[in-house]
């Protein structure tokens, strides 16, 4: 069980510190998706290493109208969780903490690759979350850093930070949780009814039909998940679609149907008032 819940970067740089540290980044409302990074993170470092989870809602990711204040804050059972999954610390600063004197003047950029997919949807999203990430890596120190693959485009956009602007810290992405009926586990599925969820799930079965294509090509996993997406519009309440796109996980551009090698097969949708995301990774042209 976790003993220590430092709030400023100053208590989290006075916990002992002997071996590798991982950081496991998260918003709270903390699920088995995060348990499963915090159980990898444990791995990685050993008995020896340290294992810190941040609990940080962090309001320059959220764009107007969005749910900034609706999102759920159980700091508490996520301590717990965390602490039960292997983590030593549990880092939850305050606003002020990371953002001292208000919103930042100088931010990070997601370029190009942050305005497609999730970017086009969500103005300004990126260039939140990859100001925060960079701030969370140089308040916490880690020598590893773990994220989850539901959210592709993030991962490799944070990749290519560190990359691009020499950040010491080793990036490590984690298969996405599903449970039992094959939905991703996150934190907005506790927003949906139980006829919302039946929709839903339809998302989940698009991504796994395609995927029975891979060794056809780009053109025949289209086909297949548009046309489980397609039914799903029709369902009550109906799978209203932002895209589905089939891209190069390196830079999120629209792979050609003669490609061959590497993709993720992303899909974004609205069922009722909450959005949710999925992706699945492929090797096209190639067995799995």
């Amino acid at each position: 069980m976790i003993t220590q819940l430092p709030r400023t970067a100053e208590e989290l740089h006075a916990l002992p510190r002997e071996g590798r540290r991982a950081v496991v980044m998260t918003m709270g409302a903390l699920h088995e998706g995060h348990a499963t990074l915090i159980r990898t993170a444990r791995g990685l470092v050993g008995p020896e290493g340290q294992v810190v989870v941040t609990v940080f809602v962090n309001p320059l990711q959220f764009g107007a109208g969005e749910d900034l204040d609706r999102y759920p804050r159980t700091l508490e059972a996520d301590v717990e969780l965390a602490g039960a999954a292997g983590a030593d610390a549990v880092f939850a600063p305050s606003v002020d903490e990371v953002y001292p004197g208000g919103e930042p003047q100088v931010r990070i950029t997601a370029g190009p690759m942050g305005e497609r997919f999730e970017g086009a949807s969500r103005p300004g999203h990126f260039d939140g979350v990859l100001t925060v990430v960079a701030k969370l890596l140089h308040l916490s120190l880690p020598d590893v850093a773990l994220f989850g693959q539901k959210d592709a485009q993030q991962l490799a956009l944070i990749r290519r930070m560190v990359r691009d602007l020499n950040f010491p810290v080793e990036i490590v992405g984690v298969p996405t949780v599903r449970q039992g009926d094959n939905i991703a586990l996150s934190s907005r599925n506790r927003y949906l009814s139980e006829a919302d969820r039946a929709t839903a799930l339809e998302i989940s079965r698009a991504l796994l039909t395609a995927a029975t294509a891979e060794e056809l090509g780009a053109g025949p996993v289209r086909r297949s998940a548009r046309a489980v997406l397609d039914a799903a519009a029709a369902m009550e309440p109906p799978l209203v679609l932002d895209y589905v796109a089939l891209v190069d996980p390196a830079d999120f551009t629209e792979v050609p149907d003669d490609h061959t090698g590497d993709a993720v097969l992303a899909v974004a949708a609205r069922v009722g008032t909450t959005r949710l995301i999925d992706n699945i990774p492929l090797t096209l042209g190639g067995p799995r």
